[in-house]
């Protein structure tokens, strides 16, 4: 087992092998074969779906005793799952996914506060920026369906950046031109990932299917008065 907090704390990422055994991943596949949850959909397809934490095999996931020892090191024994979201690409829907920041977060209702900005309905959910405080608090795990090596649309990050903190979109490319690295996964393998690391991925050179997924986690205490987690 890696050191997920110190290379999280160094590296903004961390591969943890064999997190979910093959019974559960194909479970999980007929899930999001079946789903109406929020469905993104593209030559009868579907490549995304959102607002996943309802689905009792994705919370399943959240519970399981190597999803959670992981986290427990980083959040503290009193974390949640806050978000459920699964991408594919596939030959009908492939797409490139340039540099970015993960900056938002799903919640009930819009509030007017101080430093949380950007604010958006996607899929009927708000969503909003919060100050960077908050994001720099979370991790994401990306859990893999399927193998995916460098011609699959592997993710590629720019290690550390999450310590720069929030990164204007002009520093971004100048960034990317300096040190980056693909990170390759099996089926059943989770990335751990900060919101704030730097990450992208290529549109997969041969496209069959690359489920990943993405489920957020923070610490239970993390919002301010008021503000309540969409799907938690």
């Amino acid at each position: 087992m890696p050191d997920i907090a110190e290379q999280l704390a160094h590296q903004g990422f961390c591969v943890v092998p064999d997190v979910v055994r093959s019974p559960q991943i194909e479970a999980l596949k007929a899930v999001f074969r079946q789903t109406d949850l929020a469905r993104a959909e593209r030559n009868g397809q579907t490549y995304g779906a959102r607002n996943l934490l309802s689905l009792a095999e994705v919370r399943a996931v959240t519970t399981l005793s190597a999803v959670t020892s992981c986290l427990l090191p980083i959040l503290g024994e009193k974390f949640r799952a806050v978000r459920g979201i699964f991408f594919d690409k596939t030959a009908g829907a492939n797409w490139p996914v340039l540099w970015h920041q993960d900056l938002s977060l799903a919640v009930r209702e819009r509030l007017e506060l101080a430093g949380w900005s950007n604010w958006s309905i996607k899929r009927g959910v708000a969503h909003v920026q919060p100050p960077p405080a908050i994001l720099a608090q979370m991790v994401t795990m990306r859990l893999h369906l399927d193998d995916c090596p460098t011609e699959n649309g592997a993710l590629k990050v720019i290690p550390g950046s999450h310590r720069k903190g929030l990164v204007a979109r002009t520093e971004i490319q100048a960034m990317a031109a300096g040190p980056t690295q693909i990170v390759k996964a099996k089926a059943g393998d989770a990335v751990f990932i900060r919101p704030l690391l730097l990450h992208a991925s290529s549109a997969a050179r041969t496209p069959d299917h690359r489920r990943v997924l993405h489920l957020e986690f923070a610490p239970a205490d993390l919002l301010p008065a008021g503000v309540s987690w969409a799907e938690a």
